[in-house]
């Protein structure tokens, strides 16, 4: 019996095991598909091992999940494709969100969704408009989520001035003597830190509106439809916690405005799309029907410069710490990958006031309609 045949057996799944296998390339979580025959039909489940590192309190987590899927699917009840909508999670036999086995590793299992696809490389401006879309429209369905306020899966992770702090703690212990090798990007770092502050301090003086967010707003963590395109069902939901509208607009533009991977080495190839900006400023905008306010969309393209500068600030300094949240394939993984988020910084800042112009081209237009 395979590894992942005895998992299996604690959930609430009828047929008969064929095979599992690696799936996609998240940092965080190790995903696996699953293949059952049940009555003549294959049928594909995920399964999912949960960084309880990264995520200490399983049972939040799932209570979040469960909440927000469930308040989803009553959302969609009444479309035809409301099933593939929002993830289902496969309860255990206990009626529990995860199982825990003999090494203590925490697993769940939710269905697959057919006929979508996650992309690892935005290619086109509709691919970002129906991305951006989705992320927004998620967003606005959960707006009227009933108490209690979500847990905070990982609290304070859009905190960049704490995300600062802890830079500097990993750069003041240099734990693996790497400090040395860095002074380029310690300078870059503490060439934008004047600016940090500058979303949490407007959310605490009431300016932006705290929201139920994903926080994750990768393309590959959003489903496209395969003759539609549309974006079907929006996944990765270990992050759905409170946060800013910002910051999910941030790390989508963070993830798709270049062409390159967020590691690649070649900096020549790190540059902006601005037409895959703007398709995305606009599908966000529109996601939204109208409820963002003046304060969020003024600071759309300081969010993309924010959130992008913050992830390069974590990739460092979890090459400081000896690479112990991101998953790494080489020594000096994360090291690229800061350099690569740096040198996309860069690049907003000196396109930062063309940008600018196009979020308010794009808000002027839909709001006379075109």
């Amino acid at each position: 019996m395979t590894k992942f045949q005895k998992i299996s057996e604690n959930f609430l799944i009828f047929g008969d095991y064929l095979h599992s296998e690696p799936f996609g390339n998240g940092h965080i979580n190790d995903t696996f598909i699953s293949i059952y025959n049940q009555a003549g039909h294959r049928l594909t489940y995920i399964f999912q091992r949960i960084n309880t590192k990264v995520f200490k309190n399983p049972d939040e987590l799932m209570e979040n999940i469960s909440r927000v899927t469930n308040h989803l699917r009553k959302k969609y009840s009444n479309r035809r494709d409301s099933s593939r909508r929002a993830l289902t999670i496969v309860p255990t036999k206990n009626g529990k969100g995860y199982f825990k086995d003999s090494e203590g590793k925490c697993w769940r299992s939710y269905l697959f969704i057919e006929r979508a696809l996650c992309y690892d490389i935005l290619e086109t401006p509709e691919q970002a408009y129906k991305a951006a879309k989705a992320f927004a429209e998620f967003q606005h369905q959960l707006s009227d989520l009933p108490e209690p306020r979500l847990h905070e899966t990982i609290p304070n992770f859009h905190n960049t001035p704490m995300r600062m702090g802890a830079f500097d703690e990993a750069l003041r212990k240099d734990a693996r003597h790497r400090a040395g090798g860095i002074q380029d990007e310690i300078n870059f770092v503490n060439k934008l830190r004047p600016q940090a502050s500058r979303l949490v301090d407007l959310e605490a003086t009431g300016r932006i509106p705290e929201r139920i967010t994903h926080n994750d707003t990768k393309l590959n963590n959003v489903m496209l439809d395969d003759i539609t395109n549309d974006g079907i069902c929006v996944i990765d939901l270990d992050t759905v916690m409170p946060g800013l509208s910002l910051y999910d607009f941030g790390d989508l533009i963070r993830s798709s405005i270049s062409p390159a991977a967020e590691d690649e080495t070649d900096l020549s190839k790190v540059c902006i799309r601005k037409d895959i900006f703007e398709a995305a400023a606009k599908g966000f905008i529109e996601g939204y029907a109208g409820e963002l306010l003046e304060t969020e969309i003024d600071n759309l393209t300081f969010a993309a410069i924010l959130i992008t500068y913050e992830n390069g600030v974590r990739f460092l300094t979890d090459y400081l710490q000896g690479d112990t949240y991101f998953k790494i394939r080489y020594p000096q993984h994360n090291l690229d990958r800061a350099r690569n988020q740096f040198k996309l910084v860069q690049e907003m800042l000196d396109h930062q006031q063309e940008l600018e112009d196009l979020v308010r081209k794009v808000h002027r237009e839909l709001k006379n309609g075109k």
